[in-house]
């Protein structure tokens, strides 16, 4: 069984050791070494990687039989090993375990609160609360209360226990296993059974910032970054926010009061415009009136939206009891409508006829719609169409 350094060094970042055996699998590189730092995804911490003989590590895992194993770009050429870990990846994991650690701890000690599940993924970090709901204020109370915490700088301490010794610790939750029982206590806030790699102190955690509680079938998800990830985030926030100042000319923080006036102003335009929208298409029905041919009305828009000749459509057709083919050469598109005192399916008609036109589409008995390659398959249709239904 190889030696897992990253239980007794979670700073270990290059040893050298020997390559115990390597092998292929489905087209890929597997390596077992006698002595590793990389730790393997175990217990919602992901795996490590770096490389060994100067070849990349793309996964790390546990086997069966409870052997580490790493999977490589190749295999390395020679049985001497030379390994150096991704620090940044490690120490990431590390501020953010042992930040998940201290949240825990809080989030019971406060609102009694126990994690039932963690996650640590590339964008985010999550914990899962048996607690049914978790306001502001209290988010703003743990987060407030766990970096006071970091701030003490309190030891983080990991040892191993007996049973015997086990049953004197007050944790929340008991291990499933019976032997090598890895302990990671902080000091004076709480202890907890785990095989993770650990910080020091809380103060090496740098911070705790959360970010949002989402109900998830009877739990909350509460989600947050530590340490670098929290910094780079708020500087991403910092960032956009800065932008955002820049584009309304003002200071950050009138954003919000520029923000909300802009916003009323855009009602205000959008409410115009609508006006002027409804009065101008008035104006477009009473001239299209003019064109139609008993009970039928057929035209081609080249300079309107589809979504503009629907409503147009729609709104000619309940009105004027009038069956109408419309088409949008801008997109490529068409329509059909009634208001259903008409025989033929719109629906119906298109599928029967689409294929011929390299056309896609389909709707109802009093309405439909479709979409075409090109104008000139757009107009094939329409005047196809018009003949059809025209005579």
């Amino acid at each position: 069984m190889s030696k897992k350094i990253y239980y007794s060094s979670s700073y270990t970042t290059e040893w050298e050791t020997i390559i115990k055996k390597s092998f292929t699998k489905e087209d890929q590189c597997f390596v077992v070494l006698e002595e590793t730092a990389f730790y393997p995804t175990s217990g919602g911490q992901p795996h490590d990687t770096g490389t060994i003989n100067g070849v990349e590590v793309l996964d790390v895992f546990t086997n069966e039989t409870g052997e580490v194993v790493h999977m490589t770009e190749k295999l390395p050429e020679i049985t001497q090993a030379f390994c150096t870990l991704n620090w940044r990846r490690r120490f990431e994991h590390m501020q953010h375990h042992s930040g998940q650690h201290l949240l825990s701890a809080v989030c019971y000690t406060l609102y009694n609160a126990r994690t039932v599940s963690f996650h640590l993924g590339q964008d985010y970090v999550t914990i899962d609360l048996d607690i049914s709901e978790l306001n502001q204020s209290q988010m703003e109370k743990i987060e407030q209360t766990a970096n006071e915490e970091i701030y003490r700088n309190r030891s983080i301490h990991t040892y191993y226990v007996t049973s015997e010794e086990l049953a004197e610790l007050p944790l929340l939750k008991m291990p499933k296993v019976t032997e090598n029982i890895r302990i990671v206590e902080i000091e004076g806030i709480e202890y907890n059974a785990c095989g993770g790699t650990h910080v020091l102190s809380t103060g090496e955690i740098g911070i705790i910032k959360l970010f949002k509680a989402e109900k998830q079938k009877g739990i909350i998800r509460l989600s947050f970054k530590c340490g670098l990830r929290a910094l780079q985030d708020l500087n991403e926030g910092q960032q956009i926010l800065g932008k955002i100042a820049a584009k309304f000319n003002t200071g950050r923080n009138e954003v919000i009061s520029r923000i909300e006036k802009w916003e009323e102003e855009r009602k205000r335009l959008e409410s115009e415009l609508s006006k002027v929208k409804e009065e101008n298409n008035a104006y477009v029905a009473k001239e299209l009136l003019l064109k139609k041919e008993e009970d039928f009305l057929f035209h081609v828009f080249d300079n309107k939206s589809f979504n503009e000749i629907k409503e147009l459509a729609i709104k000619i057709a309940h009105e004027h009891n009038l069956f109408i083919l419309f088409a949008a050469t801008e997109e490529n598109k068409v329509i059909l409508v009634h208001n259903g005192t008409k025989n033929l399916s719109c629906g119906k008609f298109l599928k029967e006829h689409l294929g011929s036109f390299n056309g896609k589409g389909g709707g109802n008995d009093k309405t439909a719609q479709a979409g075409f390659q090109s104008k000139e398959d757009t107009v094939n249709f329409f005047e196809f169409a018009k003949q059809e239904i025209f005579q």
